[in-house]
């Protein structure tokens, strides 16, 4: 069945063993992260000793939800050059590593004989899939959950197709 999804804390906290999300888009314009991206541009990076100026809550939600023993894992497919955007998510990446999450990228030209659903998604203990849907420009505008066995053998199998190919983020240059 395919419904409105909820708030994407709760379907978190409802995961037991794993979250993976596979993100397919070089650019995503988010209102409230367009400052974090202005300040990036200027010059700031996080600093990895002062752990309370990084992401919250999401950080926090994350970091919560490995210690209750879920595997989070995110798989990047980007175009190479990267653009400025996916620079911005590199150089915060660390972040996201140090709150539990495995990442992986995987260039774009290295995709193209898998076959990979048409948007954003996360799989939650492989049987719920939320799609994230966004605009041309990247501004996101809604998103959905099914929890059809069929649609989630396939984000599941997409995700994996792409995390064996992708270099870990520790190995990653851009």
């Amino acid at each position: 069945m395919w419904r409105s999804a909820p708030p994407f804390d709760e379907l978190l906290a409802g995961c037991k063993r794993s979250a993976v999300h596979l993100e397919m888009r070089d650019f995503y314009d988010d209102p409230d992260e367009a400052p974090r991206v202005a300040a990036w541009r200027a010059g700031h990076r996080h600093d990895p000793e002062d752990r309370a100026s990084w992401w919250r809550p999401w950080l926090d939600m994350v970091s919560a939800a490995v210690d209750r023993g879920v595997v989070i894992r995110r798989a990047r497919v980007v175009s190479e050059p990267v653009s400025e955007y996916t620079k911005y998510l590199y150089d915060g990446t660390f972040t996201n590593v140090a709150a539990g999450e495995s990442i992986r990228w995987l260039p774009r030209r290295k995709a193209s004989d898998l076959a990979l659903p048409g948007n954003d998604f996360w799989v939650f203990d492989e049987r719920l899939v939320r799609f994230g849907y966004f605009s041309g420009e990247g501004v996101y505008l809604d998103d959905e959950v099914t929890d059809e066995p069929n649609v989630a053998k396939l984000c599941t199998d997409a995700f994996e197709a792409v995390w064996e190919r992708a270099t870990p983020h520790e190995d990653y240059r851009i």
